[in-house]
């Protein structure tokens, strides 16, 4: 679907639909207003009969009203606060695009500037609803034999003043970049582990680079990773037919004189949890446990998009954990990149052996700051839910940095402690740690695990387990977080 820009007054627009808002209290936005004057006040006769009540979300669609270019004019209710929060916004703007969805049009207008967001500019309205815009087209049925009908919208125009124009326009840019980088991030999710598994991660990177000649890619096979000392990395991996692949994908978009930030992507292409295998219940959704590789695909191809200033290093280790007569077993000692050993107490807590090697590589580029991505614990969906991601790190700056940018993006993550304390519970009397640390605080520990690989870079940690999908039913699927934050981040630090 196309976005575009223009300052132009609504009453002069031709289109099959412009959409206005309307208040509680029937009270008439600055656009509405100037639809109802054109057309000698059919709106207020409208709203006097109470069609419309004005509440979040609801809508009208009249047609055929006088004096007006717009075929059809869409009231859409936006509450009775003065301003609305980002919730109300993306409620309302779901509630618009289903309903033009619906109409035969293949055009609309937004008149919504005069619709006031707390805590937002221009430029964060408008890219928190062109994002939610283009999100709300994403549709997953490759493998439906019946596809479903296309509709008809194909443009969508939001209206602006003119000194406002410039920063719309860049929302604008900056939102068809994270959704296309959401986009792709959902489909890598939504594929069926038949089909997505470490060898097609790794033509998945190969492609990007094709498309993009600032992209330098390099995929490492199973000997490589041997051949690095990557014992743990390669223990996860070992009990599957499919060979694990690390996958290292670098941007240089800034100065050759600048370290590089790098983000580590956890790609577990399927998660039976090894020979601690796990209950057979909702297994299916394991194929969803790359979603941290997924999420740095995503970025990245957001981030490339931009042409952001940055040099950028991705990389991605990914594995399946499968039950053979050649699996890593609970028990088993094995010795990581960095020359630690741990003991494998449990085959399910997996994504930390992979990170932890992926950690230690990412070492070789000297980067400014490291922030790893993975479905990495059940814990943190019992802290969290599904609204937020979870935040650890070892450096107060990088976490305010990313937390900032999860309130702008409105893909929030929370930080919890990285205390000492906790570190003790990985203790194990035969290797110098464990890969788990029980029962309590299972976020923090898995976190705990981690940092012991990332002492000699700024690092964050972001669980994003409650986050990367939706479970059961209908609306089951990947989301594309933590897109939306991470690109964030990047261009925060482009700009800074």
């Amino acid at each position: 679907m196309e976005l575009v820009v223009k300052s132009v007054n609504p009453e002069t627009v031709k289109t099959a639909t412009v959409v206005v808002a309307v208040g509680e209290g029937r009270k008439l936005g600055a656009s509405a207003s100037r639809l109802d004057e054109q057309s000698g006040g059919a709106i207020s006769a409208v709203l006097k009969r109470g069609d419309l009540a004005g509440k979040i979300g609801q809508s009208l669609l009249l047609h055929n009203l006088p004096n007006l270019k717009a075929e059809r004019v869409l009231l859409v209710g936006v509450g009775k606060d003065q301003e609305l929060g980002d919730r109300p916004l993306r409620k309302i703007v779901a509630a618009i695009l289903n309903t033009l969805k619906s109409l035969g049009g293949s055009d609309a207008v937004l008149a919504l500037d005069d619709v006031q967001v707390k805590g937002r500019d221009s430029y964060g309205k408008t890219r928190l609803l062109a994002e939610t815009l283009l999100d709300g087209q994403y549709s997953f049925d490759r493998f439906k034999s019946q596809k479903a009908e296309p509709h008809a919208l194909k443009k969508i125009t939001l209206l602006t003043i003119k000194a406002a124009q410039a920063e719309v326009e860049r929302a604008v840019t900056h939102a068809q970049a994270i959704a296309g980088g959401m986009a792709f991030t959902r489909d890598l999710g939504n594929l069926p582990p038949n089909i997505c598994h470490p060898t097609f991660l790794g033509e998945q990177a190969k492609e990007l680079g094709k498309a993009y000649k600032s992209l330098k890619v390099e995929v490492l096979d199973e000997k490589k990773i041997k051949e690095l000392g990557m014992g743990s990395f390669y223990a996860v991996g070992q009990g599957s037919e499919q060979p694990p692949r690390l996958i290292v994908m670098q941007y240089n978009g800034g100065k050759k004189s600048e370290k590089p930030f790098a983000l580590v992507g956890k790609g577990i292409t399927f998660d039976t949890g090894g020979i601690s295998l796990k209950p057979g219940a909702g297994m299916d959704e394991m194929k969803y446990d790359m979603g941290g590789a997924a999420s740095v695909f995503g970025t990245l191809r957001a981030v490339l998009e931009l042409k952001l200033p940055i040099n950028l290093v991705c990389i991605l280790a990914c594995a399946e954990n499968m039950p053979s007569g050649k699996a890593a077993r609970p028990g088993d000692i094995v010795t990581t990149m960095s020359g630690q050993t741990v003991e494998i107490l449990n085959t399910d807590a997996e994504g930390r052996l992979v990170l932890c090697d992926a950690l230690t590589y990412a070492e070789r580029f000297k980067p400014q700051a490291v922030v790893d991505i993975a479905t990495l614990t059940g814990a943190c969906i019992v802290a969290l839910g599904s609204h937020t991601s979870g935040l650890l790190g070892n450096n107060d700056e990088l976490i305010g940095q990313l937390l900032s940018a999860g309130v702008q993006a409105d893909d929030r993550a929370w930080q919890l402690p990285l205390f000492d304390e906790y570190q003790e519970q990985l203790d194990s009397p035969f290797a110098d740690i464990a890969n788990i640390g029980g029962p309590k605080a299972g976020t923090i520990t898995a976190a705990c695990f981690l940092s012991r690989f990332a002492k000699n870079f700024n690092w964050a940690h972001l669980d994003i387990a409650g986050t990367a999908w939706t479970s059961g039913g209908k609306d089951k699927g990947a989301t594309g977080r933590p897109v939306p934050l991470l690109t964030q981040y990047l261009i925060d630090r482009a700009n800074a």
